[in-house]
């Protein structure tokens, strides 16, 4: 479960706001393989309420999605119904610093925006390490994994929201291992790199991330669990500032201003490594 963000009741906004951008470089990197695409068996870690899974699963031939969180794998099982029913895919309930799963029994992992649910940057990323050695532990040799994660310097600057609350902006930068100590604990656990991705167009939340009033709705919100780590106190400051902007005429100039580097960086970065 994540360490700061309550999905169960979130998951039910969760889609609103929220898309599966990227999923093209996961094929490609998928594509890597020495088996066809459409012979791999991927497991979806942290699989949300299964964007990404349904994104992928037409193009391989079998999906284990997992989640710890129950809210979530009810919109991840009522998205996919008709393709489990085909048998080309299936849910599990679990956490991924202990996968329930046999060694060996996958052909490639992705994960997308989750690593930084661990709650272990005060810890040098304990946990972090141990989930990469249960993706290598249950990956095959030649097995692909792509992680879907984000740069310092992404976090930084490329969502414009972040700067209305300074101390919650920080504390997102903490939870997410900066890129080179990410590459660093592959190696660490016998993967060997093969790249890392940008999708500089791509926007996690779609349209709706351009709306300079949408953090005035909970819905809006529920789309990026960073708001889980605003207290209700700074959450009221934001709030009040996005409205004080708004009556000046000022929002569209500070979403504007506080977005101008996204198209350079973009919002998100994916890393590919392949198991030894």
């Amino acid at each position: 479960m994540s360490s700061f963000e309550k999905y169960d009741e979130t998951s039910r906004h969760y889609d609103a706001t929220r898309l599966a951008v990227g999923h093209e470089i996961i094929l490609g990197c998928l594509a890597d393989h020495e088996k066809p695409l459409h012979e791999l068996r991927v497991l979806d870690a942290g699989c949300g309420t299964g964007a990404y899974s349904a994104a992928l699963v037409e193009r391989v031939a079998h999906i284990d999605a997992l989640d710890l969180s129950q809210g979530m794998l009810a919109q991840a099982r009522a998205k996919l119904a008709g393709h489990a029913q085909a048998g080309r895919i299936g849910f599990h309930q679990g956490s991924i610093t202990e996968l329930p799963f046999e060694d060996g029994a996958f052909d490639a992992v992705s994960i997308n925006q989750v690593v930084h649910h661990l709650g272990d940057a005060g810890e040098d990323f304990v946990r972090l390490r141990q989930v990469i050695g249960e993706f290598a532990r249950v990956l095959r040799p030649g097995g692909v994994l792509v992680m879907n994660h984000c740069s310092q310097e992404q976090l930084r600057d490329a969502y414009w929201y972040y700067r209305l609350t300074p101390r919650a902006h920080d504390a997102v930068r903490r939870n997410f291992a900066p890129l080179e100590s990410l590459q660093e604990f592959l190696a660490d656990a016998g993967f060997a790199p093969r790249g890392s991705f940008v999708p500089v167009d791509a926007i996690c939340q779609g349209a709706a991330y351009f709306d300079g009033r949408g953090p005035l709705d909970k819905k809006w919100r529920d789309g990026d669990s960073f708001w889980a780590l605003v207290e209700e106190q700074e959450l009221a400051a934001a709030l009040e500032k996005v409205r004080s902007l708004y009556e000046a005429g000022e929002l569209d100039a500070f979403v504007a201003e506080h977005d101008a580097r996204r198209p350079s960086i973009g919002q998100i970065t994916f890393v590919c490594a392949v198991r030894g």
